[in-house]
């Protein structure tokens, strides 16, 4: 079954046979690259059990040295890493709760760990109960018992716990501002870290002087420890400066509420302390391992293209910026394949990973990855055999209820025969409303996953 459930309809907007070629390659690779991310294979992958030893990668410990192990942590993939994880270790473990994406907790068995469903991008009240009751768990273990933290994309909003004189409506404010304003995810959970008694390494100096063993499943370019969901159990490199800084580059410091205002300002002045940093004593017993991230999921779309025929090439697991920028970018080189074959001869294929994103400014809908598809359309006008899309990986795209969306050289030319203009729809950011007027949304429902976006661009 495909993971992309409207996979014939996407094939059928072909208008020739090269461009269903290059759309049926684009989304074999992009189907590749999501089971790649699934959570659950990769605890399979990278954790074993043999007898009292749990092994994760390079790392080994002896379940029979602690008294007790609990499992805790967020994030969109949390349901299935808890399922997996329960499956190697079953009465192992005992006890613990995993924050869940909304609406997803009844997908995933588990017997010994608590799944508590959570919103995402905004922070919800279920959230932070579920962030708070980690909290306990991890105040209450002793040194003779291990925690294991299982974090993932959306973790950050999905394990909120305000720090005293900040509320969750504070926090939802500043969310909805940043994300606006266009903040990438460092700085986002810069300035989240300093409002929250969970994240910045809070969660491993509440669980001193248990053991913490995090499993962590990347959704930021370059899997920097101390972003992956605000990094509750890595030391943080960022200071409440770097929070102020953050508000004030987007102009967003009068909007914020005052009590944001004022908690950051007291942080300024030393009356409340950093978040902790690298050489703390919290985290000698802490050990934080990524299983998974953008590279794995890219490296896999390519080998499946690879399998198809194609000349195939892989370029970065770092791209960033504004989404439109990046689709005229990608855009150009297939121009230059068709003109030169240059970098790659055809049959061709580029594959990139990264998290781009969109300052709005109009009043559309639509996400990242459906900018950067629609974008890429104006510039591929015209073409046979070309096809581009990108998604997220999680399988949500913004405010929508699709992953991203898939274009052709065609496509701007069926969007004039029913009287939709490109340019219109990208200035407002209506790339969704576009995009459902030609059925070319690509819809995968909630993955599960989040390993940040991929894009894949195919020329036959």
């Amino acid at each position: 079954m495909s993971i992309i459930t409207n996979k014939e309809v996407l094939l059928n907007n072909a208008r020739t046979s090269r461009s269903r070629r290059a759309r049926e390659a684009v989304l074999g690779a992009l189907e590749a690259a999501l089971e790649s991310s699934d959570p659950y294979r990769l605890i399979l992958d990278h954790v074993r059990r043999s007898g009292s030893r749990l092994v994760v990668d390079s790392e080994s410990l002896d379940l029979d040295d602690f008294k007790c192990v609990y499992v805790i942590g967020g994030g969109k993939a949390g349901g299935a890493m808890a399922e997996a994880l329960e499956t190697l270790l079953g009465d192992r473990i005992t006890g613990g709760l995993v924050n869940v994406l909304e609406n997803t907790g009844s997908r995933y068995r588990t017997t010994r760990v608590v799944l508590n469903e959570a919103g995402h991008p905004i922070p919800t009240e279920d959230g932070l109960e579920g962030a708070r009751r980690m909290l306990e768990i991890a105040e209450r273990a002793s040194g003779e018992d291990l925690i294991i933290c299982l974090i993932s994309g959306g973790g950050s909003a999905m394990m909120t716990v305000p720090r005293e004189g900040v509320d969750i409506e504070d926090k939802q404010s500043v969310t909805r501002l940043l994300l606006h304003a266009g903040a990438d995810i460092g700085e986002l959970n810069t300035v989240r870290k300093h409002l929250s008694t969970f994240k910045g390494g809070w969660l491993a100096k509440k669980a001193e002087p248990a053991t913490v063993l995090s499993l962590i499943l990347s959704d930021v370019i370059g899997s920097p420890l101390d972003t992956i969901a605000s990094g509750p159990t890595a030391p943080d490199n960022t200071t409440y400066r770097d929070a102020v800084q953050v508000l004030h580059k987007f102009g967003l410091w009068d909007q914020v509420s005052s009590s944001v205002r004022e908690t950051l300002e007291m942080g300024l002045r030393g009356h409340l302390p950093e978040t902790p940093k690298p050489g703390e004593t919290a985290f000698l017993k802490v050990k934080n391992i990524v299983i998974g991230d953008n590279r794995r999921a890219c490296l896999a779309a390519k080998k499946n293209l690879v399998e198809q025929g194609f000349n195939a090439q892989f370029l970065t697991s770092y791209l960033k910026g504004e989404a439109r920028q990046a689709g005229l970018l990608l855009a150009s080189i297939a121009c230059e394949i068709i003109s030169s074959g240059n970098p790659v001869s055809k049959p061709a294929a580029v594959i990139v990973g990264g998290e781009t994103t969109v300052t709005v400014t109009g009043r559309g809908i639509g996400g990242r990855n459906q900018e950067v598809a629609l974008s890429a359309a104006t510039a591929i006008s015209r073409t046979d055999g070309v096809s581009f899309a990108s998604i997220g990986t999680d399988g949500i795209d913004g405010p929508t209820d699709a992953a991203g969306a898939i274009v052709d050289g065609m496509t701007v030319a069926r969007a004039q025969e029913i009287n939709l203009d490109c340019w219109r729809f990208l200035k407002e950011n209506d790339s969704y409303s576009f995009f459902s007027e030609l059925k070319d949304l690509v819809i995968t429902g909630a993955t599960g996953s989040n390993v940040n976006d991929v894009a894949v661009l195919c020329v036959v």
